[in-house]
């Protein structure tokens, strides 16, 4: 399964689940985010994996440490400095099994940011 596939998965199953897309594959110079939804009153940046067998392990399992902060740096980015809005970082994993949205898959203090 190709990204873009994956992610208009990850969106029809985000809105399923009553969250409205805000975004979609934002970027600035250091970094990108799949897309970005509203659940609430919480600003989402969800990463979405894809994988077409288990045989490299689970599609959230590819979400490794450096990937997360530059998640956040980019959350940090597109929020401009209104760190008052909650914001939360999931991941939707698309694969053999179908779709599976990891809730709160990271949290900001799970992030070691570099210098």
């Amino acid at each position: 399964m190709k990204g873009k596939e994956a992610e208009e998965l990850a969106c029809q199953h985000l809105r399923a689940q009553g969250m409205r897309i805000v975004a979609r594959n934002w970027r600035w110079r250091g970094g990108e985010v799949d897309i970005v939804a509203r659940d609430g009153e919480a600003l989402v940046f969800v990463e979405v994996k894809a994988r077409r067998d288990d045989l490299h392990g689970a599609p959230e399992e590819a979400v490794t440490p450096g990937k997360r902060e530059k998640l956040w740096r980019t959350a940090l980015a597109f929020l401009g400095g209104r760190a008052e809005i909650p914001v939360r970082f999931d991941v939707v994993a698309v694969g053999p099994g179908g779709v599976r949205h990891i809730r709160d898959a990271f949290r900001e203090e799970d992030v070691r940011p570099g210098p």
